[in-house]
């Protein structure tokens, strides 16, 4: 402290940091007489280790160390901090010690007004700030100068910030103080990587981050619930992203992490964190978003298109309520109220729109079902919010982008969202929304339907002279929608593969803590895929019911889903309904009433007790999902399907809850036959 006090030509005394004598003293006295502070654990098993710590160490001992510090007017500056007690006495608490300091007892108690002016960072979104910090920032020789010992300028009023070092958990660590601008960050910091050439000391930096500025390329990384969530900084090209997107794996393989995970059932699947991707300029004076709206429009009206875009790279929770609903899952009606936004942002002729206005047509447009501006597929939050500066950025942000297994496959989710939005600029995607109705979680919730959507989107873009080979993007269905298992029965193949399905949201309930509202995630869905089959011979059976089954425009390649209760949880929609658990399909030849070939797809859940937790590694995940798909043996001559009719508002899906779930097999003298085979 002493060596970078004299680097930055500060005179003043480094002041030594205590704890509290008052309040341990005060807290050992509060034991009984028969107990010993240094080992006894009591109710408060924190608060007495944090006793028992002080104790050893000794109340007379330094804890760490302080410098009085700011920079004002180009010059770092220092003050004599005095205190009635005579010593600088530390708050009690575990954290830094820069977060403990008694600020309101510099000066006898007095809390001045602060010495310095009040601190207005400047925008660096604007232009002319990007400039000006860019010529502050000097070069090497420069800096040299800049650290060159200065005399600070005397002044009668206290600081209310300082540098400070301490040693916690074995470890040295300095505490930087706020700052003004990135420049008197790094400064600081460069003065203390010198002294710690000069000590060899490993520092630890803590304490407040650089003010934001173009200057500085930065990440956070935050913890959230199961996973550490790292936001990383703006690229300006797809290498760019993808070089800054290995270093991140990499350095979390080094600390143990990685974003695999595995499901109860032994499925593969991401982390659970997003991959939110943000689109933009470098100012928003510059983002494209807002300097052509038909850009924006352009994006909206394609993902409202092609559903691919919002399930095929999402995570398992999808649907109205889930992070990232679409335009159109929820409310209906904003379809017709997003036509007229879309109308105008189309319009290139005229007065341009001024980026508050580009802002204002959608903000309350792209919403949740609850109004929620932030959860939705394509949040606006920070395009042009005029209220904040924070919200100025011209940025979107894309969040039905989930965190995928591996570094390459969120590279390809970057380079798609990138292409989509260079396909749009250089032709606006125009056209009339799509009333999907029903028909969006029906149809394209199943993997087949999806993924033929998709390809649509590929061929949009090749036609755009922006082509993205199919083969990076198959991957993702195979992670999202897993093969299930096949089955050879005669000339036919039956695959079940597992398909998507939005979890419902119930009602808010008391709870210990407060509200709560549970997820209802007890349905499931898969898709049935048959090849080689002869409409007017086959019927493949789920349960012993007839499934719908409609075809690809391949020959003999038909497809089918299937919603069903895969458990009973203690809370969920329906609680009268039973299990369809395991499901049984069965190929069947009508003219020999017999049956070819059968197979059963078993769910497993969190009350599971054979498998109460997750595998943990890839062996133990294989052998689960091979036991999640097995083999049967035929059902008995002869053979007759339950016959069902498509529902109106699900045609392609079919949901076992309209049926019985243990009706057996019919027999053909147990019904009539006309209705057996559907009238």
């Amino acid at each position: 402290m002493e060596s970078v006090a004299r680097r930055l030509g500060l005179s003043a005394g480094v002041l030594p940091a205590y704890e509290d004598p008052w309040h341990f003293l005060e807290s050992e006295a509060a034991l009984p007489p028969e107990v010993d502070a240094l080992e006894a654990a009591l109710d408060d098993p924190e608060e007495r280790q944090r006793l028992a710590r002080v104790l050893r160490r000794g109340l007379r001992r330094e804890v760490g160390y302080a410098l009085p510090l700011a920079r004002v007017d180009g010059r770092w500056v220092t003050d004599s901090w005095t205190f009635r007690r005579g010593r600088l006495f530390l708050l009690p608490g575990d954290g830094a010690i820069g977060l403990r300091l008694p600020l309101d007892s510099i000066l006898g108690g007095v809390v001045p007004e602060p010495a310095e002016p009040p601190v207005h960072p400047p925008d660096p979104r604007r232009p002319e700030e990007i400039e000006k910090q860019m010529r502050r920032l000097a070069p090497a020789e420069a800096m040299r100068e800049h650290l060159a010992p200065q005399r600070p300028t005397p002044r009668a009023d206290a600081l209310r910030t300082a540098l400070c070092v301490e040693a916690r958990d074995g470890e040295p660590r300095v505490f930087l103080p706020p700052l003004r601008s990135a420049e008197d960050f790094l400064l600081l910091v460069s003065v203390i990587d010198v002294v710690r050439s000069e000590t060899g000391l490993p520092l630890l930096l803590e304490g407040y981050p650089p003010p934001r500025s173009p200057m500085l390329r930065r990440f956070s990384v935050a913890p959230d619930p199961g996973v550490l969530e790292v936001n990383i900084p703006p690229a300006s090209s797809g290498r760019e992203h993808a070089s800054t997107l290995e270093t991140v794996f990499e350095a979390a393989l080094h600390a143990g992490l990685h974003s695999e995970k595995y499901l109860l059932d032994g499925r593969i699947a991401g982390s659970g964190g997003g991959h939110h991707l943000t689109l933009g300029g470098p100012t928003p004076d510059a983002s494209p978003l807002l300097v052509r709206p038909d850009v924006l429009a352009s994006l909206l009206t394609l993902l409202q298109h092609h559903p691919s875009l919002s399930y095929l790279f999402s995570g398992l929770f999808v649907g109205p309520t889930s992070q990232a609903p679409r335009v159109d899952e929820a409310r209906h009606d904003a379809l017709s109220e997003l036509e007229f936004a879309l109308e105008r942002a189309f319009q290139r002729g005229g007065e341009p729109l001024p980026p508050w206005m580009v802002d204002a047509m959608f903000r309350d447009l792209l919403v949740d079902v609850s109004g929620n501006t932030h959860r939705a597929e394509l949040c606006i939050d920070k395009l042009f919010d005029w209220r904040t500066a924070h919200g100025r950025q011209g940025v979107v942000e894309l969040r039905a982008f989930e965190m995928p297994s591996h570094p390459r496959l969120a590279v390809a989710q970057a380079i798609l969202a990138r292409t989509l939005v260079a396909s749009v600029a250089r032709e606006p995607y125009r056209g009339p929304l799509v009333r999907w109705g029903t028909r969006l979680h029906d149809r394209f919730l199943l993997p087949h339907w999806m993924w033929t959507d998709f390809e649509e989107v590929l061929a949009l873009l090749a036609e755009r002279g922006v082509p993205l080979p199919a083969e990076a993007y198959r991957p993702f269905l195979e992670l999202r929608c897993p093969v299930a298992g096949r089955i050879e029965a005669g000339d036919l193949t039956l695959e079940v593969r597992n398909a998507l399905e939005p979890w419902n949201v119930l009602g808010e309930e008391l709870t210990q803590s407060g509200t709560s509202r549970y997820v209802d995630s007890s349905l499931e869905r898969v898709e049935v895929r048959v090849e080689g089959i002869v409409p007017e011979r086959h019927r493949v059976l789920v349960n012993g019911w007839e499934l719908p089954l409609r075809g690809t425009g391949t020959t003999g390649e038909a497809v089918g889903g299937v919603r069903f209760r895969a458990w009973a949880p203690p809370r969920s929609l329906h609680p009268h309904l039973g299990v369809h658990h395991p499901l049984r399909f069965d190929v069947v030849d009508l003219w020999g009433q017999r049956s070819l070939g059968a197979c059963a797809y078993h769910v497993w859940h969190a009350e599971d007790r054979a498998f109460d937790s997750p595998p943990l590694t890839r062996f133990e995940a294989e052998a689960r999902r091979s036991q999640r798909f097995t083999r049967e043996s035929p059902l008995p001559w002869p053979v007759v399907p339950r016959a069902t009719r498509p529902h109106p508002e699900a045609p392609w899906t079919l949901d076992l809850r309209r049926f019985p779930a243990d009706h057996p097999v019919p027999r053909p003298e147990e019904e009539d036959q006309s209705d057996a085979h559907g009238g």
